[in-house]
């Protein structure tokens, strides 16, 4: 029986989709008997399971360097070549040292083989998967050809040939059936689709010792409804709207934003910030004190996990012109918190059909989204009805008993 997995990325660390799902995966794959390592350029995993190589993460400076050359130009020069060559190289050794150093049967890459954050990364895992035949399933949260940014560049050959890579010791699984279908479209490579879970069976604990000031922290008045935006800064996220609906709503509210801007760069920050003043719309940025786990800052201020925040939030803003598949989604049915959401492809496809009740808009606030608003904040017997139904669906449609039937018929190919 192949019992030890090694989970590959570029980081395990932070509130990210791919690292709290990989998190997610791995409790599931314990519980079915699973040893699980990490491989990363970043780690917030336990030190004895983890193997740690600097060049893996995205933020690392030499990888940075040649993002900034691979993408938005045409023409390669040779010198990155060659640097792509030398650090593939790298962390080709680092990665087989890993794997014998934790006798790994099974790798299990998130997001590393469909995303090219890290391209040496995705070019090492290649040759070594295609050298050795070791079996893997590639977890894809989001593909290259879903961000513009990538679409101009100069590294057509790596892209093709690894992100993802068609071998045959190879297991896709993609979080959403658009995915699916644009996979086999393009490369004819067939996936399997397991969506994102959350631990429906076990409802969260509160603990309201901790956060009993976590308002007054977050700068929210006690006459102000509190809106929460559980996303980075980011254009795709649609924060514009949750910003207009504070200035058309006509009652007190406070949008609180969670993250930073990231890896985007921040001009759409300082657009939402030009237009919450613009607007006189009470917006506050709050990501050095809301991190993955409680702590206290330099000067002295609690910080407080996403967790923390969710159970006090009045209204979740999920205004998302396009997301993989919508983690903020689950996090505030599992939260039992209403929620407005766009309606991007993503949720209109895969998970809306389930019958979730939400606060739904098409791509701009209306009227009738303003009074649904109001008639949630206002009736606190609706609210509760409606979190409680789609916490049942949640319940039942992603949860990790779910998860767990998926990933146990999965790796049976290997295990019989």
């Amino acid at each position: 029986m192949m019992k030890n997995l090694g989970f590959v990325s570029t980081r395990f660390a932070g509130t990210d989709g791919v690292s709290l799902e990989s998190e997610k995966w791995a409790i599931v794959l314990e519980r079915l008997g699973y040893s699980c390592f990490y491989f990363a350029g970043e780690s917030n995993r336990p030190n004895d399971v983890s193997y740690i190589v600097p060049e893996a993460s995205f933020h690392h400076p030499e990888i940075i360097k040649i993002n900034s050359i691979a993408f938005g130009h045409r023409i390669r020069p040779p010198g990155l070549t060659k640097e792509i060559s030398r650090i593939k190289g790298h962390l080709k050794n680092h990665l087989k040292n890993f794997i014998k150093q934790f006798q790994v049967d099974i790798l299990l890459v998130e997001n590393a083989l469909a995303i090219p954050m890290n391209i040496p990364l995705g070019l090492a895992l290649c040759e070594l998967i295609a050298e050795s035949g070791i079996p893997t399933i590639a977890h894809h949260h989001d593909f290259f050809w879903e961000r513009t940014r990538f679409m101009v560049n100069c590294v057509w050959d790596y892209l093709n040939q690894a992100f993802p890579p068609n071998l045959p010791f190879i297991r896709h699984v993609v979080i959403n059936s658009s995915a699916a279908h644009q996979l086999a479209h393009r490369t004819g490579i067939a996936s399997v689709l397991i969506g994102n879970v959350m631990d429906f069976e076990n409802p969260p604990v509160l603990d309201n010792d901790y956060t009993k000031f976590l308002r007054r922290d977050l700068g929210i008045h006690d006459d102000e409804f509190f809106f929460l935006q559980p996303t980075r800064v980011v254009q795709r996220k649609g924060i514009e709207h949750a910003i207009e609906l504070i200035h058309r709503l006509g009652l007190k509210a406070r949008l609180i934003i969670s993250h930073a801007s990231g890896d985007e760069g921040h001009d759409y920050e300082q657009h939402i910030r030009w237009l919450a003043q613009t607007l006189n719309a009470s917006v506050n940025f709050v990501s050095d004190i809301i991190r993955d786990q409680r702590g206290q800052t330099p000067d002295g201020r609690r910080i407080y996990s996403l967790w923390d925040v969710y159970p006090q939030a009045d209204l979740v803003t999920y205004p998302s012109t396009f997301e993989g598949f919508g983690n903020a989604f689950l996090e505030a049915v599992y939260f039992r918190r209403p929620i407005l959401i766009n309606n991007y492809s993503i949720y209109a496809y895969d998970i809306k059909p389930k019958g979730f009740r939400t606060i739904e808009f098409d791509g701009f606030i209306t009227d009738r989204t303003i009074n649904q608003v109001k008639h949630l904040l206002t009736h606190p017997e609706a609210m509760s009805e409606m979190t409680e139904h789609n916490y049942r669906l949640g319940l039942k449609y992603y949860s990790f008993k779910v998860l767990e039937h998926r990933l146990r018929d999965l790796l049976l190919s290997w295990n019989p």
